[in-house]
């Protein structure tokens, strides 16, 4: 007697595609970044059980912003994140340009995407002094600081396997897909949906990397959803 087949619930998660990620005129543009926009739009077309896209949403004094440090520079500078809770507790970053402020044009979700299919948008780095690149959390965690609410969101609606697509790949892409894996959901990334500030660098060691942390990837007509 076969056992019977765990019932797949499968959800959707659009990272960052907004704005300021995108040419030809955003600030923190990834190449080819609008590109992936037909591939998700096909996405949001199946009926995943949810479908979630996410928006940077800084404070214009965002800890992650080289311009809120004296002589810093963009993609060169780095500086010292320490968790507001714990001094012990801290580590180096790099600084980026001022990208997706609150309520701002920037920080939209491009107009190209198909809005009316999505059914929740949840906003991640709102908070000045942390950073964060991944969907679910911040990377401190003695103690964590930020929690988007968004694994009890999944888990919530009994969702069992996460596909992700979005910008950029070897940033706010990988960080959700990993922490996906270890919220315990069945995760791949979707590669026609997503492209990354170094795409060469991410095809020959990032997803190898995230492989080996239980990221699958998979071709848009390889998107199974039952």
């Amino acid at each position: 007697m076969t056992s019977p087949k765990t019932p797949c619930v499968p959800a959707l998660i659009i990272v960052d595609v907004q704005e300021d990620f995108c040419p030809p005129n955003g600030s923190l543009a990834v190449p080819d970044g609008r590109s992936i926009v037909p591939a998700i739009n096909t996405l949001l077309s199946l009926p995943f059980a949810l479908k979630i896209a996410t928006q940077d949403w800084h404070p214009a004094d965002h800890v992650s912003f080289a311009a809120n440090h004296p002589g810093a520079s963009p993609y060169t500078s780095t500086t010292t994140i320490t968790n507001p809770s714990n001094p012990a507790e801290s580590y180096t970053t790099q600084l980026w340009p001022v990208h997706c402020i609150q309520d701002t044009p920037g920080a939209a979700l491009i107009p190209e995407l198909a809005h009316s299919q999505l059914d929740r948008v949840i906003q991640k780095g709102t908070h000045q002094a942390v950073e964060m690149y991944s969907a679910f959390y911040d990377p401190l965690t003695a103690p964590r600081c930020v929690d988007s609410g968004l694994s009890a969101i999944l888990k919530e609606r009994g969702v069992t396997h996460v596909y992700v697509v979005g910008l950029a790949a070897d940033y706010c892409v990988r960080a959700t897909a990993i922490d996906a894996v270890r919220e315990g959901f069945v995760t791949y990334v979707v590669r026609e949906g997503t492209r990354a500030v170094d795409q060469g660098k991410w095809e020959r060691e990032g997803e190898k990397e995230a492989e080996g942390l239980g990221v699958g990837f998979v071709g848009l007509g390889e998107v199974r959803l039952e």
